[in-house]
């Protein structure tokens, strides 16, 4: 991942604008160590000088030797900064002949779309991407995010009338008025000064769909995701914890590591074996599975272990670099965070990782309680929609901390088309039947002629991240909040935090730890309010009535489900 910062239309003097605009990229270089780029745009307007910067952090993943940002068309009044990832990139560059491009980038492409298609061509990409072009022909910017905001991004106001765009909030508090996250699947265009949503697949306003299940149609897609992902010019790895999602997702890679993805695996890979990580306490229920299936897959296997004590330790610097207060996404980012340090030490740049596959096909242990098929459908797009703000936040930053790049193939925008198009009853739960959570998912890789895990694998129930690295590690998190926080302050957490008050001696810490690094009451406000359990809709709450005054977020906390693997 790579970090970006855009201030526009700023009235403030071009050098003093400068040195704070390169002093403000820098608190976002551990997104981008390889390099650093600038571009400033002046304007003399009938109001007076205006001023545009934009600013690039760069992780060198596709073409490291010419990919340098900001990017620009060839007479250099079109530039462009971004962090993301172009899947399609190849097709665009065959759709835009005769253009001439300067770099093998596969990020290029977008700037001579904007050129051709003005404002309407983010729905071209197919890829991650947190992106803002400024152009100087006519003095108008655009700026864009994923569909399911991947690759973060914030937008701010300044108090010049400027505004701002940045990958991290810590860019933007010193000098906006006002911020907050960027919307996964929309635009911000200078010429209407509004969000506009760009993606609109027919899940995302919660239609019930009813496309009959195809197991060959879903694995082959799940498939086609993975090796999309495996595009690359550095040494890559998979994160595996040793259940369901990431061990398919380790599965496929192996399948396909030894050729190039950039020339449809026609020529040898660069980096043809595959390095596979996972972390936990010792004798955490992950460590034993991933284990177990790097040695099914032949991968070259690195597992971690870190202590309580260090976890407590690092709370501070991983809720600095989370920009969240959120109970679940601390527990679980606190391995991830110490996982992406061993990686980088390594030389690796980019893994792969499951985010997702829960959200999508209702794998959430709570969802054994949902009460029928629309309603199990409409929570999974409640679930899709919030990830920004949770999983895929985790998965960004705690790996973007160390200049490592996480990419998930479940949240393929194509896949996503046929995953989400799929009966909701076929997703269902039904114990007595056999049925568990993820249930098709599992069956679409259920193929014994030619087996992509062990059997007990595929069938392995669901372990919240922060249960599988071990589950002293969350019982330690609640003791250590207990020994810190007093009755009294929580009787009196809501006139300290009026704002998504916290309700357990846990999220009172972390909410602490939050406010001294981040003071504002628009930084509280970028993080999402409402229940505190396993699952995160008020519709959820509904299903399960013992579930209204649950403050535990952990996945045990659906006693009568969860099966403890310790």
């Amino acid at each position: 991942m790579c970090g970006i910062l855009a201030i526009l239309r700023s009235s403030v003097d071009p050098a003093e604008l400068r040195r704070k605009a390169l002093a403000l990229s820098c608190k976002q270089r551990h997104r981008g160590p390889d390099w650093s780029g600038v571009c400033v745009q002046n304007y003399d307007t009938a109001s007076g000088k205006v001023l545009n910067i934009l600013a690039h952090e760069r992780l060198a993943i596709v073409d490291p030797h010419n990919g340098a940002q900001p990017l620009y068309d060839e007479s250099g009044n079109v530039a462009l900064t971004v962090n993301g990832e172009i899947w399609n990139h190849r097709e665009l560059r065959e759709h835009l002949v005769p253009q001439k491009f300067a770099t093998e980038s596969d990020c290029e492409p977008i700037v001579y779309l904007y050129k051709k298609y003005g404002d309407e061509f983010v729905d071209r990409l197919d890829g991650i991407f947190a992106f803002c072009i400024s152009d100087s022909t006519n003095n108008t910017f655009l700026a864009a995010r994923d569909p399911i905001g991947v690759c973060s991004m914030y937008v701010g106001w300044g108090r010049d009338g400027s505004i701002w765009f940045a990958s991290e909030m810590k860019a933007l508090i010193e000098d906006c008025e006002n911020y907050q996250e960027f919307p996964p699947g929309h635009y911000w265009s200078s010429k209407t000064n509004e969000f506009r949503r760009w993606y609109n697949p027919k899940w995302f306003d919660e239609h019930i769909p009813s496309t009959p299940l195809d197991l060959t149609v879903l694995r082959e897609s799940l498939e086609k995701s993975v090796v999309k992902r495996l595009m690359t010019d550095v040494p890559y790895g998979v994160l595996l914890s040793g259940g369901l999602d990431s061990s398919l997702v380790a599965s496929i890679v192996t399948r396909h590591a030894a050729k190039r993805t950039e020339d449809n695996e026609k020529s040898a890979a660069w980096w043809p074996r595959v390095h596979s990580y996972s972390i936990g306490l010792p004798n955490s229920p992950d460590l034993k599975a991933a284990k177990e299936v790097s040695e099914y897959l032949g991968t070259v296997h690195h597992s971690f272990h870190f202590t309580v004590q260090e976890g407590l330790d690092a709370l501070s610097d991983v809720i600095y670099h989370l920009e969240t207060y959120d109970v679940t996404t601390i527990r679980a980012s606190t391995p991830m965070f110490f996982l992406s340090r061993k990686i980088k030490a390594m030389g690796v740049k980019m893994v792969l990782s499951g985010e997702g596959a829960d959200e999508v096909f209702g794998g959430y242990l709570y969802f054994h309680k949902a009460p029928t098929p629309a309603k199990f459908h409409v929570e999974t797009c409640h679930k899709i929609k919030a990830l920004s703000k949770y999983d895929c936040l985790r998965a960004n930053k705690s790996t973007a901390a160390w200049g490592v790049e996480a990419r998930e193939p479940f949240l393929d925008r194509e896949f996503l088309d046929v995953a989400m198009a799929i009966d909701p009853s076929e997703k269902m739960i039904r114990k007595s039947e056999g049925r568990i959570e993820k249930y098709i998912l599992r069956k679409a890789f259920d193929t014994p002629e030619n087996p992509y895990l062990p059997h007990h694998i595929l069938y392995r129930q669901k372990e919240q991240f922060s249960d599988g690295v071990g589950y002293g590690w969350i019982d330690s998190l609640k003791a250590h909040a207990e020994s810190l926080v007093s009755e009294e302050q929580m009787k009196n957490a809501a006139y300290r935090f009026p704002y998504n008050t916290p309700v357990s001696k846990e999220a009172y810490y972390y909410r602490t730890i939050f406010q001294k690094h981040f003071p504002s009451s628009a930084a509280a406000q970028t993080v999402p309010g409402g229940p505190s359990i396993a699952c995160s809709t008020p519709a959820a709450i509904e299903w399960e009535a013992a579930w209204k005054n649950q403050a535990d977020p952990s996945g045990r906390a659906i006693a009568d489900v969860h099966t403890s693997t310790q």
